[in-house]
């Protein structure tokens, strides 16, 4: 796993943890929205995932660009279904999603080499 791969997903948990510790109800019940929203129903998880990437790149939320990259590779997504992903959301975003879309590629690139250095290592 590449070490900014490896970053971010350490201190994302860390964090949830930290925050879902503490007795807040609204935060908890807001995270499990999030969580039951990417659940499989009338649209496939990763579906739903290139719909988050979209709206992340729009929003331009590196984490959650980030976040959502790394969940649709893990739904299958390749890497033409990822580039029309960064297109719309270039079309509706603006020039001004341009970097973080260089960022996205990138944490693409290193996400997927991550998943074919794990896969080589289970054969």
């Amino acid at each position: 796993m590449s070490d900014r791969l490896a970053e971010f997903t350490a201190f994302r948990q860390r964090m949830n943890e930290r925050i879902l510790a503490q007795d807040n109800q609204v935060v908890r019940r807001f995270f499990a929205l999030d969580t039951q929203t990417y659940k499989p129903g009338a649209l496939d998880v990763k579906t739903k995932e290139m719909l988050g990437l979209v709206a992340s790149l729009v929003l331009r939320c590196d984490d959650c660009i980030s976040y959502h990259v790394a969940q649709c590779v893990q739904a299958g997504v390749d890497e033409d279904e990822f580039f029309e992903v960064f297109g719309v959301g270039l079309v509706v975003g603006g020039s001004i999603v341009i970097p973080h879309l260089r960022r996205a590629v990138d944490f693409l690139d290193q996400s997927l080499a991550a998943r074919d250095g794990s896969e080589a290592a289970e054969d």
